[in-house]
């Protein structure tokens, strides 16, 4: 054992998960690789990718597996992309079609090597999957296109019903958690899907979402006020969930969360507003998603 992990809080028991037994892992794995798709839940190394592909769900990542940005607390890896593969919108939308999706999210690596950031690519997928699969719920989680209005443009005009992206963590901690990424980007890039939707031709109703890693050594008043902001950057949908360092490498845990004390962010985002919240230890981003009804 390191140094770092003996200082490492001990793992709660709400945080101890037994491994499924279903064969419908298995069959999600295989048809991933026969695919040759790339998922955050296996490069982020998500603690629920187990309890997702047991019940035939994964969150799709396009645009290779590299990121231009080295993120304190995520395992993708970081190193020169490969060119975009034209090919995987289309491979994306049979997996969602065996799959038998009724929502599905979509995110993808920091492409800053990209003018557009990847953003056509975005739309190629969503554009792809809505015509394989008449009905489906699609959800992009978007890198921040370095703020750029045609890239977030572009990304809309392919009308997905959730915009997602997220804000990480509080602003004191920003520059220390997220390589090149800044706070009030991120307010602005959810604020800007908002305002830019309403010129694009093919407007759409949609929701905009966002989510944060708790137990960096954030306060409880930098989250309320984190929360504020996305509601000011007019945010309907929220996600608050425990960060779980990939490794020693990564950025160290300072504190786990108690499910109580998510019980109580969650109950201060819905009084600010928000019209879903999904607050607890194993949240992430993309997990049970399609809990959300806008209905």
């Amino acid at each position: 054992m390191t140094a770092v992990e003996s200082k490492r809080p001990r793992l709660p028991e709400w945080l101890r998960m037994p491994l499924p037994t279903a064969d419908t892992f298995s069959r999600t794995r295989g048809l991933l690789d026969e695919l040759t798709l790339h998922t955050v839940c296996e490069s982020a190394k998500c603690p629920n990718h187990w309890e997702c592909w047991s019940k035939g769900t994964a969150t799709f990542m396009i645009a290779g597996d590299r990121c231009t940005r080295a993120c304190g607390f995520c395992a993708i890896a970081t190193a020169k992309p490969l060119a975009l593969e034209a090919d995987e919108p289309q491979r994306v939308a049979e997996a969602t079609h065996r799959m038998k999706l009724k929502h599905v999210v979509i995110t993808a690596v920091a492409r800053d090597d990209i003018a557009d950031g990847g953003a056509e690519h975005f739309a190629k997928t969503i554009e792809a999957v809505r015509a394989l699969n008449p009905g489906i719920v699609i959800e992009v989680l978007v890198p921040d296109f370095n703020d750029c209005d045609a890239a977030i443009e572009a990304v809309l005009a392919a009308r997905p019903h959730i915009y997602n992206h997220n804000l990480e963590t509080v602003r004191r901690l920003t520059p220390t958690v997220r390589h090149r990424a800044t706070y009030d980007r991120s307010l602005s890039v959810l604020a800007k899907a908002k305002t830019r939707n309403s010129k694009l031709e093919t407007r759409n109703s949609f929701h905009t979402k966002s989510g944060m890693m708790l137990g960096l050594g954030e306060t409880e008043a930098e989250v309320l006020q984190a929360m504020e902001d996305l509601r000011a950057a007019q945010c309907d949908i929220l996600t608050l969930g425990q960060y779980l360092p990939p490794s020693a490498k990564h950025l160290p845990l300072v504190e786990y969360i108690s499910p109580a004390q998510f019980v109580t962010y969650a109950r201060a985002a819905q009084a600010l507003g928000f019209l879903h919240v999904a607050s607890g230890p194993l949240v992430r981003s993309s997990y049970h998603a399609d809990e959300f009804s806008a209905g």
